[in-house]
């Protein structure tokens, strides 16, 4: 009997016909993506995540397995949005495996990203975050290196500026952890040190290494230091509009106003506080600080041989109204606390503290406005300040 042949035309349809299925999957996922990433622009990150599920499933099928890549950053990213940091990190996993060394273009869902988040979400946290931290920063180092030998235009410029301030922060991030869990090591602060060195070297013109070097400075008691950090960290941002990328965002400005108050400089923390409640007047913890540092302030005015380092004005009338203040923010604070179901103990019982030592020395509060309720009227006692005070705001860093 003879040797059967193949059947090379009917071989040829079976492989054209598989080829023409998978670009109809391809073009499906590719669809599903823009839809996925057009819903989170409008931040309708719910709307998305069926969408993205979808498309990973598709291109998890894919002859190429990095293909799912892209679907995988968007899940990720959507999870993250919908405070679901588990599923996130899976996500983020899964992705490092596809690309462990992060040799795939991060628009094709490669690079440094997953490393860094996963650097965040890890459970451990410590060693295991310090690895992936340093990944990330592997792979940021050497794309920053092939930018620079490449010929710049503004694309690839704003790449190169970009990829820096990742590493900036991914180096600020590892400072953090020596600073916090890993603060043990015998070798800690050696490493914090080079660390943040070499984040203000690759980015001297961005907040976050500056802030970071403050921190540093006040673990080693280095207070001048430290607020001279802090002065340069504020100068990059304080003149920009909101929606500027060097402003910092919101949770780190919070961070920032901790760092001034930690180093007594109160009137540049209501400053950075003041912007961050015309931003958004619904932080609780915006005005839990400022309600803070004003009860801060009216200690400093009070003090008469008191030289503050954060200048303050003295006398009866800065005095009262800073507690008046302090007032104000605290009730809009506990306000806010009750109707937003606030999670955060100390602060709520330390609010009501300092609200009831605010009652003592100014007697009970006007009831129509108790716990903030007439906002209108904290806004224009506000707004009066800023009016009368314009001077003396600018020459005592209060505003």
């Amino acid at each position: 009997m003879g040797k059967v042949r193949p059947d090379r035309k009917a071989q040829s349809a079976k492989v054209a016909k598989q080829k023409a299925q998978q670009k109809s999957t391809e073009n499906t996922a590719q669809r599903l993506l823009e839809e996925t990433v057009n819903l989170l622009h409008h931040g309708q990150a719910e709307g998305a995540l069926p969408l993205a599920h979808e498309a990973s499933e598709l291109l998890s099928r894919s002859s190429k397995p990095v293909d799912e890549l892209p679907a995988l950053a968007l899940l990720g990213e959507i999870h993250l949005e919908l405070g679901d940091p588990d599923a996130a990190r899976e996500c983020f996993l899964k992705a490092s495996t596809l690309d462990p060394d992060g040799l795939i273009d991060e628009e094709a869902g490669g690079g440094a990203t997953k490393f860094l988040w996963l650097a965040q979400l890890c459970e451990e946290g410590g060693e295991e975050s310090v690895t992936w931290f340093e990944k990330g920063c592997q792979v940021l180092r050497r794309d920053i290196s092939k930018l620079e030998d490449m010929p710049q235009g503004r694309e690839e410029r704003a790449e190169f500026d970009e990829k820096q301030q990742k590493l900036s922060n991914a180096l600020c991030g590892l400072a953090e952890i020596y600073m916090t869990d890993l603060s043990w090591d015998n070798e800690a602060e050696t490493r914090c040190e080079a660390l943040v060195t070499e984040a203000c070297t690759v980015r001297p013109d961005i907040p976050e290494p500056l802030q970071t070097l403050a921190s540093v400075r006040i673990s080693q008691n280095r207070i001048e230091d430290a607020r001279s950090a802090l002065l340069r960290s504020i100068e990059t941002w304080s003149d920009l509009p909101e929606t500027h990328p060097l402003v910092p965002d919101f949770s780190l400005r919070i961070s920032l106003t901790r760092l001034l108050m930690e180093v007594e400089m109160e009137g540049k923390a209501v400053d950075v506080l003041d912007r961050l409640i015309n931003e958004d007047d619904s932080s609780v913890e915006a005005w839990y600080l400022g309600g803070w540092c004003h009860r801060l302030l009216a200690q400093k005015s009070g003090n008469q041989g008191e030289t503050p380092s954060d200048h303050v004005p003295n006398g009866p009338s800065s005095h009262g109204k800073y507690l008046s203040t302090s007032r104000d923010w605290l009730q809009n604070c506990l306000k806010l606390y009750a109707l937003q179901e606030y999670e955060d103990e100390r602060l709520y019982e330390h609010a009501k503290e300092l609200v009831a030592e605010l009652n003592q020395t100014l007697g009970p509060p006007d009831e129509s406005n108790a716990g903030g309720e007439d906002d209108e009227a904290v806004w224009e006692d506000e707004d009066e300040d800023d009016e009368d005070g314009d001077e003396e705001m600018q020459e005592s860093e209060y505003g």
